[in-house]
């Protein structure tokens, strides 16, 4: 894989990853297992408008860690929804090589934290791709207008299957309980959607953590191994590695992943707007 071929995956990556890093279940389900958690019914008790964290993204090439860009999340309220959004981009002085700028917008109910609407606008190098798709969870369907521009973009409805979520509300929504009373091993099943396609996940919690994070220092975790999706990008199902804060927020502070040819890391870098006091000040 080609360097220009990281810049183009890090930041859906990275929001991936992050999803993955902050799942977690629902406290007082009634599950089928006890090592299976049930993801729906959610409310938020975790984060608030205002809440803005970084991410530097690096990717390892030949032993080297090159630190490559950066994505953002913010929080914003927009009256009966919340607007998160994640911008991905690489550094300046990467940008005469392969210049990437990702935007990616989720508008999601306060009362059920499912998306009512996604917008992705993705500009990496000479390729563009529009992208918004509106949710009808009652009728379990999405509609998808999508192409490489928004005036050449055509429509297609996508089935959804129960509590799907996309990309950034299984962020937010799975912040939302706490992880310690699970034992280690335990496993959270979701459904995500992404690129007109319902994906479904593991995420297997591992336990509680110290640490080391560059820039922070020994940090109290909580530890997470998600299962990815085999492709292009990565080499088999296993491998990733999220370490989250162990403290009411949940916020990710790094990942870890194998890629096709060498790996990537996403580190905290700043954060703002905390509902709680973090551990990652202690």
């Amino acid at each position: 894989m080609r360097i220009k071929t990281f810049f183009k995956i890090s930041v859906l990556v990275t929001v991936a990853a992050m999803m993955m890093a902050s799942s977690s279940f629902t406290s007082g389900s009634s599950l089928d297992k006890p090592d299976k958690i049930d993801p729906c019914g959610i409310s938020n008790q975790t984060f608030e408008a205002g809440e803005r964290i970084t991410y530097k993204v690096y990717y390892n090439w030949n032993f080297v860690w090159i630190a490559a860009g950066e994505v953002i999340f913010e929080v914003a309220d927009k009256g009966d929804h919340y607007h998160f959004s994640a911008i991905g981009r690489t550094f300046k002085s990467y940008d005469w090589f392969f210049k990437v700028r990702d935007y990616y917008d989720s508008y999601v109910d306060k009362l059920s934290m499912r998306p009512t609407l996604t917008e992705r606008n993705v500009h990496e190098g000479k390729y563009t791709m529009y992208d918004r798709t509106k949710y009808d969870h009652t009728r379990a369907k999405a509609v998808s207008v999508k192409g490489k521009t928004k005036e050449t973009a055509d429509e297609q409805t996508v089935e959804l299957h129960e509590c799907t979520h996309d990309v950034l509300s299984s962020i937010y929504v799975m912040r939302n309980v706490e992880f310690q009373s699970l034992p280690e091993g335990s496993s959270l099943p979701m459904k995500v959607y992404l690129d007109r396609q319902v994906y479904s996940l593991d995420i297997i919690y591992r336990g509680v953590e110290e640490k080391r994070v560059k820039g922070v220092g020994k940090c109290n975790t909580l530890f997470f191994e998600p299962e990815v999706v085999i492709g292009n990008i990565f080499k088999d199902k296993d491998g990733m590695k999220v370490w989250v804060s162990n403290d009411k927020n949940r916020i990710p502070l790094l990942i870890e992943s194998p890629v096709s040819v060498g790996s990537i890391k996403a580190v905290i870098r700043d954060y703002k707007g905390l509902k709680y006091p973090t551990s990652i000040e202690e």
